[in-house]
C-alpha cells in the first residue's frame, strides 16, 4: 500500500507537503502545478487515506453522480489556470464527499454527449438556453463565474465588485486618473462593468481607453499595442486577468515603457507566473479552486433536501507587488 513519504519521493517534494496538499491546508503556500502533481501521483500509486475511507462509508452522499461542464477548452485552460483551479476544486470536493465525478465535457454549444446524473456542475458564462435538456432537475444545477445573475439557479461567483475597488483604489490611491482596461469581451462581464462604473462616479472614465478580446496573452500584447498608438496614453492598465497583464507587460517592454515609472499594471487572478514575471505583477488574488469546491457543496446540500436557491460570493484579495509601485494600501 502507497504511503505519504512514497507520493513525497515520487513527486519530488517533501513528506509535510505532500501531507498538507492530501489534506487541504489552506494556509499552506504551494503552487497549483506541485499540488496537481500530488494529487497525480497519489491517483497512480492507489493511496487511499483512512479517513476518507472512513468518510466515504459514513455519508449519504455516496455514489451520488455529478457531471461538469466547462466553458473553456483545453487550450484556453492551459494559457489561463483560473478555470483550471476550478475544475480541481469540483474534483478535490467530490473526493472528500464520496461524491462521484461522472463526465466532464467542454465548450459553448450542444452537448448530446452528456450523460444523465445526479447534479450538473456548469463553468464559465454560458448561456443558459444552450443548457436546457442538459438535466433534468433545474435544483441540482449549480452555475460557477456565470457573469449574468441567475436567482432560481445555485451559484458561485468571485466578488468581482470587491476586486474591481480593490484594484482601483490602489491605483487611484498612487494618483492616477488616466487608467486604462483591458479585458475579454462578453455580455455582463463584470469587471469591465465595475470598472465603468467606479470611474465615471470619480470623473476620470475615458471609453477610448477600454479594449476587449480574447482572454490570452496574446491579445493582451495587442490591446496594450493598440493603446501606446493612440492618441491619449494612459499613466496605468487595469487587466481583468493575469494572462492579459502579462501580454500587456510584454509589450510595454518592446515599446521602452518604463514599469511602473512610465505605466503602472494591475492583473487579476494572482496566477503562479505573476510572482516571476518582470516587474513582478500586482494582482488581485482569487480562490477559483475555493470556487469549485463550494459549487460540489451546493451539490450536497441540494441532494440532503435544501429547497431554496443559495448563493455563494467568494472574496478577493489585494496582492501588491512592483508592477504598479507604491505601497500595500
Amino acid at each position: 500500500m502507497a504511503t505519504i513519504k512514497d507520493i513525497a519521493r515520487e513527486a519530488g517534494v517533501s513528506a509535510a507537503t505532500v501531507s498538507r496538499v492530501l489534506n487541504n491546508d489552506l494556509s499552506l503556500s504551494v503552487s497549483d502545478d506541485t499540488r496537481t502533481r500530488i494529487f497525480a501521483v497519489a491517483g497512480q500509486l492507489g493511496y487511499k487515506p483512512a479517513r476518507l475511507k472512513q468518510m466515504k462509508r459514513d455519508t449519504k452522499l455516496g455514489g451520488k453522480t455529478v457531471s461538469l461542464l466547462l466553458w473553456c477548452s483545453p487550450e484556453e485552460e492551459r494559457d489561463d489556470p483560473y478555470y483550471g483551479s476550478i475544475r480541481r476544486g469540483v474534483e478535490l470536493r467530490c473526493e472528500e464527499l464520496g461524491i462521484v465525478l461522472g463526465q466532464t465535457l467542454r465548450g459553448r454549444t450542444s452537448h448530446p454527449a452528456l450523460r444523465p446524473g445526479d447534479g450538473l456542475i456548469v463553468v464559465g458564462g454560458f448561456d443558459l438556453q444552450d443548457l436546457e435538456g442538459l438535466h433534468s432537475d433545474p435544483n441540482t444545477i449549480v452555475l460557477v463565474d456565470q457573469y449574468l445573475e441567475r436567482p432560481d439557479y445555485d451559484s458561485v461567483r468571485t466578488h468581482f465588485r470587491q476586486a474591481v475597488n480593490q484594484a482601483l483604489g490602489h491605483l487611484l490611491a498612487l494618483g492616477h486618473r488616466d487608467i486604462a482596461f483591458i479585458g475579454g469581451g462578453g455580455e455582463g462581464e463584470r469587471r469591465a462593468h465595475h470598472f465603468k462604473r467606479i470611474l465615471t462616479e470619480k470623473g476620470c472614465y475615458d471609453a477610448g481607453l477600454i479594449r476587449t478580446g480574447s482572454w490570452s496573452s496574446a491579445d493582451g500584447y495587442r490591446m496594450m499595442d493598440e493603446l501606446l498608438a493612440g492618441g491619449k496614453r494612459p499613466t496605468a492598465c487595469f487587466a481583468a486577468s493575469d494572462p492579459l497583464a502579462v501580454g500587456a507587460l510584454r509589450a510595454l517592454h518592446d515599446h521602452g515603457v518604463q514599469v511602473p515609472e512610465e505605466m503602472a499594471v494591475v492583473g487579476f487572478d494572482d496566477i503562479e507566473m505573476a510572482a516571476y514575471v518582470q516587474p513582478p505583477l500586482t494582482t488581485v488574488r482569487a480562490y477559483p479552486e475555493q470556487m469549485g469546491k463550494a459549487a460540489v457543496q451546493l451539490l450536497a446540500e441540494r441532494f440532503e433536501g435544501r429547497e431554496a436557491p443559495s448563493h455563494t460570493i467568494i472574496g478577493t484579495k489585494l496582492i501588491v507587488r512592483d508592477s504598479c509601485g507604491g505601497a500595500a494600501d
